[in-house]
């Protein structure tokens, strides 16, 4: 068997953890996390955090690997996951990664262009601005500073506005004008799987998967972050809602709502970046036996 990566992708609350788990286990192999929020200790329910006893069923990586005090990024997560990976491969034929953050899944596939060197103080500075004013001035500051990011950029994903606009301010040239299109070569297979279900059960889902972050203690867990509410850990959906809610902002009800509506246009990102990979194939997670089947197959090829 070649050494092989089942990705697993999709929106939040699709079900990605159950179905790793369950694929993991049939390998006996490990998960490592591809999402950008669970890598932080302090961030349980808010993130979707695995539970103690789904994480105690098979090893997993890159979950309570940082704290909230530190920026953690694409960069960092694709040099983690390739070294973790090849540790694996030591023992395993395959591993398991599943999570939705796109950059980081892109990362990890294809590498990353290289950067300019963003100094601490321009990084602060825009993270401050943004805590403050939120994705409205993170656009309007793009217009004037970044016009070609903002016209074909992803003016919906506060993570990469923020690097747009560190990166025109550190060299002077568009985050944009960085991307040399070239894919790196992995000395390994992956297999991606991408899970989704229609709308309104997404929907539904999420909606059902708030309710219960609310009944699992979320707000007590977001009261006990407050001190740290201006870090970029924090600056995420089920968390700046109810910053807003303890600050007097909005009722507990308007938040929740919002967080709601947040996680859904949140996952409608996720499903517009994820369909643009032909590579690829999409099935229902309502059908766990028919994709370990197909995986049964792809990995004998």
């Amino acid at each position: 068997m070649h050494k092989t990566v089942i990705l697993l992708v999709g929106p939040t609350a699709v079900g990605k953890t159950a179905l790793a788990l369950q694929i993991a286990e049939q390998y006996g192999t490990g998960i490592i996390s591809a999402d950008s929020k669970q890598c932080y200790s302090e961030l349980n329910i808010g993130v979707a955090k695995p539970t103690p006893l789904e994480l105690a069923r098979v090893p997993h990586y890159f979950i309570n690997t940082h704290t909230i005090t530190e920026d953690v990024d694409a960069a960092q997560f694709e040099q983690y996951a390739l070294e973790k990976v090849a540790e694996l491969f030591q023992i395993n034929d395959v591993v398991v990664m599943a999570g939705g953050t796109g950059l980081y899944v892109q990362s990890f596939c294809e590498g990353l262009d290289v950067l300019p060197a963003i100094a601490p103080a321009v990084r602060k500075k825009i993270r401050e601005a943004y805590a403050v004013g939120g994705i409205s001035w993170l656009s309007h500051a793009l217009q004037q500073a970044d016009p070609l990011f903002a016209e074909k950029g992803e003016m919906q994903n506060p993570q990469r506005m923020m690097r747009a606009l560190e990166v025109m301010e550190s060299s002077g040239q568009s985050l944009l004008s960085f991307q040399s299109n070239q894919k790196a070569k992995r000395p390994f297979r992956i297999i991606k799987v991408g899970l989704d279900l229609p709308r309104e059960k997404l929907y539904a889902r999420i909606n059902e998967r708030v309710d219960a972050m609310m009944q699992m203690g979320l707000l007590e867990e977001v009261d006990s972050l407050k001190p740290f509410a201006k870090y970029n850990a924090l600056q995420t959906v089920g968390y700046k809602e109810l910053f807003a809610h303890f600050e007097g902002a909005v009722s507990l009800e308007v938040a929740i709502e919002q967080i709601k509506q947040h996680t859904r246009n949140y996952a409608k990102r996720q499903l517009t970046w994820f369909r643009k990979d032909e590579a690829i194939t999409w099935f229902s997670p309502e059908a766990p036996d028919a994709i370990i089947q197909w995986l049964r197959e792809e990995l004998a090829r």
